[in-house]
């Protein structure tokens, strides 16, 4: 298990270290996702078992991480009751953007391999 979270942890530091060095406008957590899922597609097989276990005992305990979350939305809550509509918005064109971005990748996919 130790070994699994060094890893976890590695390949979140790679990820970092890359988005700084680079200056990419992308968390490096995400790309240390990224490389880990690299490594795990080089490997060809699947995941080693310790790494399983360790990761979903992480997804077990995601929803605290959402605390954090929480207590800054409470904090800004005068700053959402402000610029609610603008927020709003974002929110719901974010929303559809995603949706109608996944869609039309999904039938692109379907095509290439149909």
């Amino acid at each position: 298990m130790i070994g699994a979270l060094a890893a976890l942890l590695a390949c979140q530091l790679a990820g970092e270290v890359v988005a700084r060095a680079l200056h990419l406008p992308v968390p490096g957590p995400v790309i240390g996702m990224v490389l880990l899922f690299l490594a795990l597609l080089l490997r060809g097989r699947e995941a080693p078992p310790a790494l399983d276990a360790t990761a979903d005992g992480l997804l077990g305990s995601l929803g605290l991480l959402f605390v954090p979350a929480g207590v800054g939305v409470v904090l800004y809550l005068p700053l959402l009751a402000r610029d609610w509509a603008p927020l709003s918005l974002a929110v719901v064109v974010g929303t559809l953007s995603a949706i109608a971005f996944t869609g039309r990748l999904a039938q692109w996919l379907l095509r290439r391999l149909g």
